[in-house]
């Protein structure tokens, strides 16, 4: 067995960080319950504002539950504070890094610190399947 010479420092400082992956985007019916990791491509049918509150220390919450989907399925997405802008309907929407919660037995999208929910560059030509719901 041969031992490979031990690489030196200044050959790792030429190198570079490693090439980024592509995201490799799922459907909205190919979601299970209590996954993360998700990256989709969806189109916002709806959204509701269920929570705006005031802390004590004067930071408003706004919590929104938006139905969203794809050519697949739809889902509830439960969006916070900033993502409730991104998430008005019509909207083409990219949620990465995006994680399944369990509320009350029914599944529902959530994009937290370690994800990003954006608006899509261009509109997606697909019509949402609302007949398969997932949640």
């Amino acid at each position: 067995m041969e031992q490979q010479p031990a690489q030196t420092q200044s050959q790792s400082q030429t190198q570079g960080p490693p090439p980024k992956r592509q995201p490799v985007f799922v459907t909205a019916d190919q979601l299970l319950p209590s996954t993360h990791g998700h990256n989709l491509k969806l189109k916002v049918v709806s959204s509701n504002v269920v929570v705006e509150k005031t802390r004590t220390d004067g930071t408003k919450i706004r919590i929104a539950e938006a139905v969203v989907g794809d050519q697949t399925g739809v889902i509830t997405l439960t969006a916070r504070n900033k993502q409730i802008d991104v998430v008005q309907p019509g909207n083409s929407i990219i949620a990465r890094n995006a994680k399944i919660d369990m509320y009350k037995g029914f599944m529902r999208l959530a994009v937290d610190k370690w994800g990003k929910l954006e608006l899509a560059s261009d509109t997606f030509d697909f019509d949402v399947n609302t007949a398969n719901d997932r949640s």
